[in-house]
Order: structure tokens, then C-alpha cells, then sequence
């Protein structure tokens, strides 16, 4: 499944379509997850003015500048399990999966660009009818400052933010998002305090990495990211989530970050047939530690990795290095 890494690095490549018109658009599947628009064809004449995303939605905006006020239209497109956008010369073959071809004008070239979907799990709706529906009950964005160590070890131990125990030494966190994950040392377990002051609210007791895979809690964190995040973050995948401390929650922020930046920078995971509008596959994969490999040997030290089910979800782990508490 395309997960934010891969609907980012679609974002981006979608770039070189900004400003040219859609001249033609043919629908050749609706039925998706939800039925595509049957007024879909009433793109025709925009022009492409900006592509955002949220969680895993790309908001894909058109705007018309015929009439005397500029008129928007947006899109919200989910890839689902299977989707991709592709740019293809104009006059390319469609393939058996190609759902949607939007044709694109800019003076004497033109660019096909093609939604296909074998799953045909993904989505292509108009904004107005679904943002409540799929968007408002959306948490913060992994990558935003909102998404903090603050927030989410209060999250699940239900205090208030005043109640923050003292954090850990910038030293024994990540040297810097931008280096080798693959090279660092997994976090240990030293110097675990007590949890702050409870509040009268129940503490968040699931499995860690189910939280963290939570969409209201924090959107974006998908199976190959958390599992990879809980490992160099040295936290057993089951954990109850109100048994980390501050400074583990804080680690494991600082990982979930720096792997989805490294991931984006790498052009996302290409374990199957996901492929970017531009038709480049990700690398992301190359640089796995545990995600996929049950049964082989832990990269920091030669354990054999384990695999459990998390909500129905493969979690590989490293018995020896992410011990459960």
C-alpha cells in the first residue's frame, strides 16, 4: 500500500503538470472504493494550480480563469492498496488497470497522465462532497511540529502538558535527520523514569505500534515506517503504550521523523508495483533493517527476528534488542 513517503513523492512529481490545461478527460472504471464523479469530464478547460497532501490524500486543485472570478475545483485522490498517477506521452497505450486518463495541454506538448489501480481500493471524489467524511477526523501530521514528543506521550497517559517529566539529552537522540538510520545505534533502555501524574482519564493501554498507526492520533505511520521506527527506537512492537517513558517517547518521535524524511529523500518503498507519476520507483526498501525479514539476522546483533501480528498486521522485531516490558 502506498503509504505518505510514496503520496509525497507523488505530490512532487506531479509538479511539472502545474499550470497546463486538462483538455480531455475519459473515465474508463468508476467503481472504485467509492464511485468516481460522473461530472468528472467538466475539468475540461481548468488548469492545474496546485497539488497538496494530507495524511494520505492528495487535494488536487483546478482553476478556471474563463469566468470574470477565478472558479477552483478540487479533487481528493487516495491511491488505496495498489494505486499509482502516471505521466505518459500523449497517445501512450491504455493499460488494463488505467481507470482515469486526464490529458494535459502546455503550448505545443501534451502529457497523459493516468490514475491505474488493479485493487481499485483508491478513490478519486470532489473535496466538497468528502473532506468532512475523510479529513476533519484526522490527527497532525507526522512531520509537523504539532506531532511532538509533548503531545503524544500526554495523548496516552491522558495528563496535562504542565506534567512533562525532563526530556533527554539532545545527545541521545538522532545525531541528525538527515543521517544513515541504518548506522545508528538502537536506543537503550537506561535512565527510564516514572510516568508524570495521572489524570482521572484511563491511559491509552494498546500496543504501541497500534497507536502509533492510528489516524485520529498522528496520520501517516504506516506498517514499513513504525515497525523500522520501533526497532532503532529499541521498543518491542506490543508494549502498552502507557508503559513507555517520556524520554522512550521522545526517541520514538524523533525516529518516526527522521525515517519519513529519509524515506521521502529516497522516493518512498517500492515493494510492489508502486511507481511515482514521473514512472520512478522508490529505494527506500534498500535500506530496511527488519521490515520483511522474519527470520533473518538482526543488523546490530545477529538475533534472529521474530514476527507477531499487531491488529492483523506482520510486526517483525528483534527479540534481543526490543525486549517487551
Amino acid at each position: 500500500m502506498p503509504e505518505l513517503p510514496e503520496v509525497e513523492t507523488t505530490k512532487t512529481s506531479l509538479s511539472p503538470l502545474l499550470g497546463q490545461r486538462v483538455s480531455k478527460v475519459e473515465v474508463f472504471q468508476p467503481k472504485l472504493r467509492w464511485p468516481m464523479p460522473s461530472d468528472l469530464i467538466d475539468l475540461v478547460g481548468y488548469s492545474l494550480d496546485r497539488v497538496e497532501r494530507r495524511a494520505k490524500y492528495l487535494l488536487v486543485t483546478f482553476k478556471s480563469t474563463e469566468a470574470i472570478s477565478p472558479v477552483e475545483r478540487t479533487l481528493i485522490i487516495h491511491l488505496g492498496m495498489s494505486g499509482s498517477l502516471q505521466q505518459h506521452p500523449v497517445g501512450a497505450e491504455k493499460r488494463k488497470h488505467d481507470h482515469l486518463i486526464m490529458l494535459f495541454d502546455e503550448a505545443d506538448k501534451q502529457t497523459q497522465l493516468h490514475y491505474h489501480d488493479p485493487r481499485r481500493f483508491g478513490a478519486v471524489l470532489w473535496h466538497k462532497e468528502y473532506a468532512a467524511k475523510l479529513l476533519e477526523h484526522l490527527g497532525p501530521e507526522p512531520l509537523a511540529t504539532e506531532f511532538s514528543a509533548d503531545y503524544l506521550y500526554h495523548l496516552i497517559q491522558r495528563t496535562e502538558v504542565t506534567d512533562t517529566p525532563a526530556k533527554v539529552p539532545d545527545s541521545t537522540l538522532l545525531k541528525s535527520v538527515g543521517s544513515s538510520l541504518a548506522q545508528q545505534p538502537l536506543t537503550p533502555h537506561s535512565a527510564i523514569q516514572s510516568p508524570s501524574k495521572k489524570s482521572a482519564k484511563r491511559p491509552i493501554a494498546r500496543a504501541i505500534k497500534s497507536v502509533i498507526m492510528e489516524q485520529q492520533i498522528v496520520v501517516g505511520v504506516g506498517n514499513i515506517y513504525a515497525t523500522e521506527s520501533l526497532y532503532l527506537s529499541a521498543i518491542n512492537p506490543a508494549t502498552p503504550a502507557h508503559h513507555l517513558t517520556y524520554q522512550q517517547i521522545e526517541v520514538l518521535v524523533a525516529h518516526i521523523k527522521a525515517i519519513l524524511q529519509k524515506a521521502i529523500a529516497l522516493g518512498g518503498s517500492t515493494l510492489r508495483d508502486f511507481t511515482v507519476a514521473s514512472g520512478q520507483t522508490g529505494y527506500f526498501q534498500q535500506t530496511l533493517n527488519v521490515y520483511g525479514k522474519h527470520g533473518e539476522s538482526c543488523p546490530h546483533c545477529a538475533t534472529e527476528l521474530d514476527n507477531i501480528k499487531i491488529n492483523g498486521r506482520a510486526s517483525v522485531y528483534c527479540p534481543n534488542c526490543q525486549p517487551l516490558q
